[in-house]
């Protein structure tokens, strides 16, 4: 008897990657009677700010930094969707300012229908960008799910002082992004069967590189904000940082790096349903040019899995924080625009 072959992993699968993520505008329902952690003087990051992870003060000189994600299939290979839903979640604490130092495994899998090596090559693949990063993955917990899910829970460690959040951005700062853009596009291009081995080859090497620029980033006194660009597109992310900071953002379309690739795809409609989905949630609260064309609208809210960071610095120590990345291996990282006094807002110019 011959065996059916194995489904592809983004088949079973409503959504991929971070573009599973549920709306801003609907995660803010959701958490609105959520009660307030401010008695708890310890936290010092928690859920108010939308920030990437949770920081608890252990004593003068340590926090804990945990954070906690996971997703469906972004690719079909599944050691490397391993590999990225892992970099994806240790991102948060490199983009807090941490140093990881564990995490757990959290898996969801359809046990009858995905063979058992497949899954097995997925946690593989997980514990191999965790062995890249220098912790184990201690324990975890596993169900058997309609759809494939796998992620970790993740913690780190950073001088209660050297903490990144997406506040404290100041009239002035140029905004660095570390990464290209264009991710989902190049997800929803490979679920469609028309993205090449050079767009494949873009995508994996730029969600499975690991953020480590942001320990050393933390570190610079002139570094004001810092958060990573996933879900909720580029122009979410900034916009946390607008109004965490009560100012403006300005983003420069012109200067925006991308994947290759990936105007083309959008040019051609390749696009996500997580782009209109974002936009209903912040629309009003970004500005546009009046002749901004589809694919650059569909971009600006392309959901990023394991972006990059975003980084609000003074305009002196700018060229630092370009080095730092470009020397870690962040060829595109770019300075894409700055904060103003303003309404807390986003501007595309």
């Amino acid at each position: 008897m011959t065996l059916a072959p194995a489904p592809r992993l983004t088949s079973l699968s409503h959504g991929g990657g971070c573009g599973c993520k549920i709306a801003p505008g609907v995660l803010s329902e959701l958490l609105a009677n959520m009660p307030a952690a401010r008695a708890y003087s310890n936290l010092l990051v928690g859920t108010e700010t939308s920030d990437d992870a949770a920081v608890y003060q252990l004593n003068n000189d340590q926090a804990l930094i945990a954070t906690t994600d996971f997703f469906m299939p972004i690719v079909d290979d599944p050691y490397d969707f391993g590999r990225i839903a892992a970099a994806n979640a240790l991102s948060d604490i490199y983009a807090m300012g941490g140093t990881p130092i564990m995490a757990l495994a959290i898996v969801g899998m359809p046990i009858n229908v995905l063979p058992k090596a497949d899954i097995a090559l997925i946690l593989e693949g997980g514990a191999s960008i965790c062995t890249e990063a220098g912790i184990p993955i201690a324990g975890g917990h596993s169900i058997d799910s309609v759809e494939p899910i796998y992620g970790l829970a993740a913690m780190g460690l950073a001088h209660p002082e050297r903490i990144k959040r997406n506040t404290g951005a100041r009239p002035g700062d140029v905004l660095i992004l570390g990464k290209a853009l264009g991710v989902g596009v190049l997800s929803a291009g490979l679920k469609k069967n028309v993205m090449d081995a050079q767009g494949y080859a873009a995508l994996l090497a730029s969600t499975t590189l690991l953020n480590r620029p942001g320990k050393d980033l933390a570190a610079l006194q002139g570094v004001h904000a810092m958060t990573d660009v996933t879900g909720f597109g580029l122009l979410g992310h900034t916009l946390e940082i607008a109004r965490g900071s009560g100012l403006t953002a300005e983003l420069r379309l012109a200067d925006l790096p991308w994947l290759p690739g990936v105007r083309q795809l959008a040019a051609d409609g390749i696009i996500t349903g997580a782009s209109g989905r974002n936009w209903a949630s912040y629309g009003p609260a970004v500005h546009t040019p009046e002749d901004l064309d589809p694919a650059s609208w569909a971009l600006l809210a392309d959901p990023q899995t394991s972006g990059g960071l975003l980084v609000a610095c003074s305009s002196d120590i700018a060229k630092k924080v370009l080095n730092i990345f470009h020397d870690q291996g962040f060829g595109q990282a770019a300075i894409i625009g700055e904060m103003t006094a303003g309404a807390p807002e986003v501007r595309i110019v």
